[in-house]
């Protein structure tokens, strides 16, 4: 065998590994960079259901007259009625095809006179969707259509509270408010901490160190006696929409600080990049280099920031609300909610009013799972 041929398969082989290589880079090179983003967030199962889950609950909040079977200050005369949870076998055995509630048979504990629910098997209502009910306003238009409900009778899949108020309904009405203060919150700590955060790390010097000094004395702000101190200045007589954007803002402006010192880090390492350089060689001002280079290369990190920050922002209005320093009754929020379940008498009798905690702990979860996933897909480092 020659020299030539021994040469010849590696020669090939070699070719043929360069085709593919090329084949590669050529592929890689059609897929855009908010393809690939896509492509490893949803390899993150977690964030991707996560994610569906924050849609459906927003959507569930925004059209809360629709979906809810009852409106948020509606009573019935079952005062801390247990919950009914729908079946579809009866008392008897038989299996039915359509889910179904029993009705309630009111009594009272010869002992301690406390009102009693127990099951009335004798009459059943069958859960059914787009039932007519209670009419309400939506969106500059009227409507008694409802998501789901029962035909000629009352259920409540949660129990009612001690004024014989639907608590699933107040459920999710609360989400309308306690989800959208994450949001709005955010909103506003994204836009001045990128804001703030860009201009301490380029400009530096005597601005940087302000800055920081101030963010530090920001942050060492005990959190508690502060939202006593602001709960005293709050007016008893301000309606709930005002109390909701007082508290927005405050939950803002205490916030921004840790997202705005990641957003100054950034930009001390991008603003000796060779593109910044180049921009600033060719005539580029301060200002412009930060619009147009590094407020897009900061965006992205400080959405990941953001995202993993509504959830502080949503535990902050519940434990304000909670504790009777932020949003108060007739506002509805799944802090208000949890205010009923303060006294351990009351949750002792109905301790289904604590299912609000089940809320919170779902929508937080939620978006530290898309968090994540946004984190993944944005660190070329990460194993996603």
């Amino acid at each position: 065998m020659s020299r030539s041929d021994l040469e010849t398969p590696i020669k090939m082989t070699t070719a043929t590994r360069n085709a593919e290589d090329v084949s590669d880079l050529s592929a890689t090179q059609q897929v855009s960079y908010r393809r690939l983003l896509y492509l490893r967030f949803c390899k993150n199962r977690l964030a991707v259901v996560g994610f569906w889950i924050l849609i459906a609950l927003y959507v569930v909040a925004l059209g809360a007259e629709f979906f809810a079977p009852y409106g948020k200050t509606t009573r019935f005369s079952a005062i801390l009625a247990p919950p009914r949870l729908p079946r579809i076998v009866d008392a008897e055995g038989g299996l039915h095809l359509r889910p179904f509630v029993y009705a309630y048979k009111k009594g009272r504990d010869p002992e301690t006179l406390r009102r009693t629910y127990i099951a009335d098997t004798s009459e059943m209502y069958p859960l059914r969707f787009f039932v007519r009910g209670e009419e309400y306003e939506f969106l500059f238009f009227k409507s008694n259509w409802h998501f789901f409900g029962v035909e000629g009778g009352e259920t409540f899949l949660l129990g009612t509270d001690n004024q014989g108020r639907d608590l699933f309904s107040r459920i999710i009405y609360g989400a309308r408010l306690s989800t959208t203060i994450g949001l709005c919150g955010v909103a506003i700590s994204l836009v001045l901490g990128i804001i703030i955060g860009m201009i301490s790390g380029y400009i530096g010097g005597i601005v940087d160190q302000a800055i920081q000094r101030g963010i530090e004395v920001l942050l060492s702000f005990p959190s508690i006696p502060l939202w006593l101190a602001l709960s005293a200045l709050l007016p008893l007589d301000w309606s709930p929409r005002r109390i909701f954007f007082f508290i927005t803002i405050i939950l803002s402006i205490l916030n921004w600080g840790s997202l705005a010192r990641i957003v100054r880090g950034m930009t001390l390492s991008l603003k000796n990049e060779e593109y910044v350089l180049s921009s600033r060689m060719g005539g580029g001002g301060k200002f412009w280099i930060i619009r147009r280079h590094l407020f897009p290369a900061n965006l992205s990190y400080a959405i990941v920031a953001a995202t993993l920050s509504v959830p502080e922002m949503i535990l902050g209005e519940t434990a304000l609300s909670f504790l009777g320093l932020g949003l108060r009754s007739p506002a509805v929020s799944w802090g208000v909610l949890l205010q009923a379940s303060q006294k351990v008498s009351v949750l002792g009798v109905a301790p289904w009013l604590i299912t609000p905690v089940a809320f919170v702990i779902a929508t937080v979860l939620a978006f530290n799972f898309v968090g994540d996933g946004l984190r993944d897909a944005v660190d070329p480092h990460s194993r996603y």
